[in-house]
């Protein structure tokens, strides 16, 4: 099987998966040496298997998404687009209006502060220590309630909604445009119901 192909087929497959069908695809199609199929696997498996990375609590990309102070501390590039996460700072009032990814399922994680997230319609007062999922297809929406600021760890896997939230966070200041808004989501996927 040409490379080209089994790196196109990567995001689809497992890695296990697709290192077995690389490294028989390489040594049949290739050349028939045993040290090339060798040295093609362990350059994948380098290839799949990302750098460690640490990020402190103060450090990270910090956006602010149309009122969701976000500091993102790993993105797609650190985990071979497996997943992104960030850390939600928000005031009282703000949240996120119903919608629905199609393409990444999101783990909420609060912290500190009192979220009120609905999921498929259900409401849900999330207190710090408390986890939702919201998969991908299910509406879902957030907004912190209480008088204090919440903190919230978001993951979405996988990665991508990275780049559609530095998009949103290049806005104009103040008032959102919703119909532009709307726009830079749809091109993640995701859809306001």
């Amino acid at each position: 099987m040409p490379a080209y192909i089994l790196l196109a087929n990567l995001e689809a497959m497992n890695r296990k998966t697709f290192l077995q069908a690389a490294t028989l695809g390489a040594g049949c199609t290739f050349l028939p040496s045993m040290g090339f199929a060798r040295n093609l696997k362990s350059g994948l498996t380098s290839l799949l298997n990302p750098d460690p990375k640490l990020v402190r609590d103060q450090e990270g990309q910090v956006l602010n998404v149309i009122g969701d102070i976000q500091t993102h501390k790993l993105a797609g590039s650190d985990t071979y687009n497996q997943l992104v996460e960030w850390v939600d700072n928000v005031d009282p009032g703000v949240g996120i209006p119903p919608h629905v990814h199609t393409r990444e399922d999101e783990v909420f994680r609060v912290i500190w502060g009192e979220v009120e997230i609905t999921i498929d319609g259900v409401t849900h007062l999330l207190k710090a220590g408390d986890t939702a999922f919201a998969p991908k297809d299910v509406p879902h929406s957030w907004k912190v309630v209480g008088t204090e600021k919440a903190r919230m760890i978001t993951s979405a896997f996988p990665a991508g909604i990275e780049h559609m939230f530095a998009e949103l966070a290049a806005l104009p200041p103040g008032p959102p445009n919703f119909e532009k808004v709307a726009e830079i989501c749809a091109r993640q996927g995701i859809r306001f119901v």
